[in-house]
């Protein structure tokens, strides 16, 4: 029994996989310091550049610096000479700094690390079939209530052969993760630098919620900046930083036409990117949504509410406004400027719900974007019901009235019946506008959302506002609507053709829904929708009511459940149309790295604008042909479903709704954003521009 326990022992130790072994050189020891140098590989492997990283361990209370160390201090300084040699087989090696911190003390701004940090060391090789044997010296500040200079030498011998990681290379990794990246790695995207004659106000959005951002500046002439102001916006995705010279410049030295290298850190996050400070007289050179003035985004939000009335999306319930203004065909000017009114009421009333929602959750860290309740199955079962119940009231199924002890108290006045259904038409239209996007509409809901509660409110009042600019035209004009031929049979006919509409949209909705949980669930709702409204036949038939209630109650019931049970339920992958590739924001870069171009498409079965964009503009003719036959790639993004990959896109460029359509290339590497509504000429010009094209 021993020996056969024994035998299975050694077996397992067989089969279980080897750790890596560490290859890491001795620790130089000091009462403030100790540092080494570690392989993230155990072998020199076949690659003529080797992960290496100088690990420092800092005693309590001291730090050393970063490369641009600030006020006062030194960066480290490793000196590889008697590595360069045949023996040594080191042709160079790069040393690599990751996000750092700042420090104040006695009036003084200093930047560095504290406690303990790994330096990625890049190290190429002479020849790969040779050991890398390391000999060098190492400078080091530290500092503390007194700063101290420190030599180290250093050693470490990595043998040749197959290289497979070492025990040292997640340590390796997790600090080369902090070095400052692009857009992409760091999750911010630069919005605007503004140049005040003295001074900068650089301000940045982020994917990530902002904890305690700060920003360095590095110039080409040994000028230093102060410490920045620092503003976050009340969601926490965007932050403004305003610094200034600490010193006069020096003469014939300005700041504008200077480049700039700004390191922008939050946390472990850290973008790194060159500027080049524009001419004081252009404040707002790279101004985008975030950066408007408040005048100017209100103005784009009017706007935008107003064209709101045009858009797809909204086309549904214009039925309902058609007869609620023929109507009033030879009604009285009061009934009908009472009657429009309450219209814009439960517009505007709409409008402030979603500012409030917008508000609480920006509070608790989350961003609501426009249009995103169409991602929830539950919201979508609502709006379905919701419009199965117009069209049973367009066919006379059934009224839209007002509580019996609030119509017993309104009747005391001179109020109009159907009130009530002209506030829900407001409430109604807003709730279908909200998946279309309109020309101005993104600018000015970007500005919203990247700012705080009182713009917040500030705009969506005024997106409010322009959406109801033509019920308010009839308002106070009401010849409009009182001109009209008086009500009669052909109104009948009319209100049974636009319930054929309204029953459309909700069939629509239906097919949004299979996207949300799956087909067979879907076609249950639609179902019981369907039965729903023959039950309302049998009642306008006199059948029994406590039946028709019962079956009503039933078949609510039942929906709620399907859609219930329906949401729990993995979702179906998102489906790609033919010719697009899935959504991948990694394979951007490395598509921009072999000079493509690639063309991005943010769309969603919702998102009715989105739809008309590519019927009408990105499959036909020249467009189609140049987007799916020939080098560039196109990547669709599906947001029918929520999907945080998309969502922090959306925020890089400042955008909380859809459609959304960039392109990258090595014109644009940052990206160029095209309109909401997409025409042929302003894609044409997009491509170009991107591709670098001279034809």
């Amino acid at each position: 029994m021993k020996h056969i326990l024994s035998f299975f022992v050694c077996l397992l130790l067989l089969v279980l996989p080897r750790q890596a072994d560490a290859l890491a050189g001795e620790w130089q020891r000091d009462e403030a310091v100790d540092v080494r140098l570690i392989s993230g590989v155990d072998a020199v492997g076949q690659d003529k550049t080797v992960p290496l990283g100088l690990e420092v361990r800092l005693g309590e209370g001291w730090h050393t610096y970063w490369r641009s160390p600030g006020a006062a201090g030194l960066p480290p300084q490793i000196d590889w000479k008697d590595s360069k040699s045949e023996q040594g087989n080191l042709q160079d090696a790069t040393l690599l700094y990751p996000a750092p911190h700042r420090y104040s003390a006695y009036g003084l701004d200093t930047v560095g690390y504290y406690d303990h940090v790994v330096f990625p060391i890049d190290a190429q090789v002479r020849r790969t079939d040779h050991a890398l044997a390391l000999t060098a010296n190492l400078d080091l500040l530290v500092c503390s209530a007194i700063c101290v200079p420190k030599t180290f030498p250093l050693e470490l011998v990595i043998p040749a052969g197959v290289a497979t990681q070492s025990a040292e290379a997640p340590l390796i990794k997790a600090f080369r993760d902090q070095l400052p990246g692009d857009v992409r790695q760091s999750g911010f995207l630069l919005k605007s630098v503004a140049n005040t004659g003295d001074g900068l106000t650089i301000r940045f959005e982020s994917a990530n919620l902002l904890q305690d951002p700060d920003i360095f500046i590095e110039d080409d002439k040994n000028i230093g900046f102060t410490a920045p102001v620092t503003k976050v916006s009340a969601g926490g995705y965007a932050v403004s930083f305003t610094v200034k010279p600490a010193d006069t410049l020096p003469e014939g030295v300005q700041l504008t036409g200077m480049k700039l290298t700004l390191t922008v850190v939050n946390g472990d996050h850290a973008l790194e990117q060159i500027i080049t400070v524009p001419p004081a007289t252009e404040a707002a050179a790279m101004q985008t949504a975030s950066s408007l003035p408040l005048s100017i985004a209100i103005l784009f939000a009017i706007l935008g509410g107003f064209i709101l009335n045009m858009m797809p999306c909204v086309l549904p319930v214009l039925s309902l406004k058609i007869l609620n203004l023929v109507g009033h065909g030879g009604a009285h000017a009061s009934v009908v400027r009472r009657s429009f009114l309450m219209t814009a009421a439960g517009i505007l009333f709409s409008f402030l719900v979603l500012a409030a929602l917008t508000i609480l959750l920006k509070e608790f860290g989350l961003t609501l974007g426009w249009g995103v309740q169409f991602q929830q199955p539950l919201f979508l079962v609502c709006l379905i019901l919701l419009l199965t119940f117009f069209a049973a009231n367009m066919w006379g199924l059934f009224e839209i009235r007002l509580p019996s002890w609030l119509a017993d108290n309104l009747s005391k006045t001179t109020y109009h019946p159907k009130l009530a259904g002209d506030f829900a038409i407001g409430a109604f239209a807003t709730l279908l506008a909200t998946p279309c996007t309109a020309p101005f509409l993104g600018t000015a809901v970007g500005f919203a959302l990247a700012s705080g509660p009182r713009d917040i409110l500030v705009i969506f009042v005024a997106l409010g506002f322009g959406m109801i600019l033509p019920y308010l035209t009839i308002a106070f004009f009401p010849r409009f609507a009182t001109s009209l031929p008086k009500p009669g049979k052909w109104m009948a006919t009319l209100r049974h053709v636009l319930g054929v509409a309204l029953a459309s949209t909700a069939f629509w909705l239906t097919w949004v829904l299979s996207a949300q949980i799956t087909a067979r669930f879907a076609a249950l709702v639609g179902l019981f929708m369907t039965g729903i409204l023959l039950l309302l036949c049998l009642r306008k038939a006199n059948a029994s009511l406590k039946l028709l209630r019962r079956g009503m109650i039933i078949f609510a019931l039942a929906a709620f459940g399907a859609t219930l049970g329906g949401s729990i339920l993995p979702k179906p992958p998102a489906q790609t149309d033919l010719l697009w590739t899935p959504f991948d924001e990694r394979a951007i870069e490395a598509d921009l790295q072999e000079g493509k171009t690639v063309f991005v498409d943010v769309t969603a079965d919702w998102c009715l604008t989105c739809k008309a964009n590519k019927k009408f503009v990105l499959s036909q003719g020249d467009i189609a042909q140049r987007l799916f036959h020939s080098d560039i790639i196109t990547m669709q993004a599906d947001w029918t479903n929520p999907d945080p990959a998309i969502t922090a896109f959306l925020h890089k460029y400042g955008r909380y709704g859809i459609p959304f359509n960039v392109v990258f290339g090595p014109g644009a590497p940052q990206g160029m954003v095209l309109p909401e509504l997409l025409t042929p000429a302003s894609v044409t010009k997009a491509l170009d521009q991107a591709s670098a094209r001279t034809d």
